[in-house]
């Protein structure tokens, strides 16, 4: 079969099938990658077929994670989870045989390549850094879900538009910084994630084995998941140039409306299709309720509910407005259809698809509550964030020898970069790593 020279990806040999659905969501992603993948039923890594069946309860980080990746190749995602190499070695008594295709990514994993070489030296500075950030990161997340339903209460008590807005930052900052836990081992911190209407079990899904694994790619469900309404792949035969112009007037109203949209989206595909909901969807509702028990009563359910409404918009505006401004979109880095870095490595893939946000290394604070420390953060998903600013040396170090390079610059740029990769249709010809 031959493949539309558009629909050709840069890191795959074929083109995936979820992108062919009616409506996308995390379900038809992880069926697309099901027909995609050659697991032949099961678990792919590199080469070969493993029956992970029997330990789908026994897995430390939670039954979700072997779950639902069954029938689908979690090579990357398997190195990318696993710091020691202990996993390594213990699933070898899990292989069954040889596949019998070759895998159709084209990212490599190699030992002595870049992200082998980086991780083995994370591994060791790890023994010797400082683990205290880890906590200081849990108090920020609890005092950040206090403050909301604070807000929130004062808000609807006084009429309140200060407090409003602040308990809707509250929200989204708390959404933000969940996004730090629910990479990781099951934990009670990824539930507050849900209170802003996303779900986070959806998002281990669209966030952590889709974005981060194949970012600014055809794979990559965060891209497809907002096609039409904002589309960032350089290509005219997703959206012309034109409609891109009209991209930046609906952006704000998408921004304002992401939230909700994804709730909407997942009730509409349960009701058709296939049940994609939680008992902690319900978890959102726990805020007009102490709004309304915070308030002693005295106002509506009507009037509280507007209020989690109002409350909620703002976050989803606010999470947008960082989320999409904060690592990935910019003409200088690669999206799908761009020229491709000689050196196939996964790691330096990652690279290559971030511009990290300089303005904010100072403070954990705002790294967690803005998405700081990108490259890191996609190189190494489980660890927390108070902890990778330790890791800049051995990055840093690793990039010189491996002829990598970590962009960065602020939000004001990143906000410019954004706008002007949502106009870009022609696909640029220099491949990172080439040289002026």
């Amino acid at each position: 079969m031959v493949i539309e020279e558009w629909k050709k990806s840069g890191i795959a040999t074929k083109f995936p099938t979820y992108r062919n659905s009616a409506l996308i969501t995390t379900h038809s992603w992880q069926k697309g990658k099901r027909q995609d993948d050659r697991a032949e039923g099961l678990w792919r890594i590199n080469d070969g077929i493993y029956d992970f069946t029997s330990f789908i309860d026994k897995h430390p980080g939670g039954p979700f994670w072997i779950r639902e990746t069954k029938g689908t190749d979690i090579t990357e995602a398997f190195e990318a989870h696993h710091l020691t190499t202990a996993p390594e070695k213990m699933i070898a008594k899990y292989k069954v045989r040889d596949a019998a295709e070759p895998r159709i990514y084209t990212l490599t994993l190699e030992e002595g390549g870049f992200y082998k070489t980086l991780k083995e030296r994370v591994r060791e500075q790890l023994k010797t850094i400082d683990q205290r950030p880890k906590k200081k990161s849990d108090l920020i997340h609890l005092g950040l879900i206090v403050s909301l339903y604070l807000l929130g209460i004062a808000s609807a008590k006084y009429n309140s538009l200060l407090a409003l807005v602040l308990a809707g930052v509250a929200l989204c900052w708390t959404v933000i910084v969940s996004h730090n836990y629910f990479h990781r081992r099951d934990n009670w911190h990824m539930y507050a994630f849900n209170l802003g209407l996303m779900n986070f079990a959806a998002w281990r899904v669209s966030h952590a084995l889709s974005h981060h694994i194949y970012p600014n790619s055809y794979f990559d469900l965060e891209l497809s998941m907002f096609e039409p309404l904002l589309c960032w792949v350089p290509n005219p035969h997703i959206k012309s140039k034109l409609m891109r112009y009209v991209s930046w007037v609906t952006e704000p109203v998408a921004y304002a409306l992401a939230f909700f949209i994804q709730i909407g989206t997942r009730i509409f595909y349960s009701l058709r299709h296939t049940n994609i909901l939680y008992w902690h969807d319900l978890l959102p509702l726990t805020i007009p309720i102490a709004i309304y028990l915070g308030t002693g009563g005295s106002l509506g359910i009507w009037i509280c509910v507007r209020q989690w409404l109002a409350m909620t918009s703002i976050a989803s505006f606010s999470f947008c407005l960082i989320g999409l401004n904060a690592a990935h979109h910019d003409p200088e880095i690669y999206h799908e259809g761009d020229a491709n870095r000689e050196d196939r490595d996964w790691g330096l893939f990652q690279v290559d698809t971030i511009i990290d946000r300089g303005d904010l290394k100072w403070s954990q604070f705002l790294v967690l509550t803005h998405f700081g420390d990108h490259v890191l953060h996609h190189l190494f998903p489980t660890l927390d964030h108070g902890l990778l600013p330790a890791l800049y040396p051995v990055l840093y170090q690793t990039l010189d020898e491996f002829k990598g390079h970590l962009r960065e610059c602020n939000h004001i740029e990143h906000m410019i970069g954004q706008h002007k990769q949502l106009l870009r249709i022609e696909p640029n010809p220099r491949a990172p790593g080439a040289g002026k």
